[in-house]
């Protein structure tokens, strides 16, 4: 399954600033509006893993993973 998520970006005086809309908390802030989509990116993929690491961490053991279409 591919799974999109939407930036919103701005451009904010000198500045592109841009979040995840579904992401609470994955938001940047760069010079160029390219580099501010790179930047989101690798916050968000920091963001999911850190997210995993701590759903798994809360659980201990007996559990099972299980991928879910919407």
């Amino acid at each position: 399954m591919n799974k999109f998520y939407t930036a919103v970006t701005k451009k904010d005086s000198d500045w592109w600033i841009g979040w995840i809309e579904e992401v609470p908390g994955v938001n940047c802030q760069e010079q160029t509006h390219e580099e501010l989509l790179k930047s989101l990116k690798i916050t968000l993929k920091e963001a999911l893993e850190f997210n995993r690491q701590d759903a798994l961490a809360a659980v201990d053991g007996g559990y099972q993973e299980e991928r879910i279409a919407l």
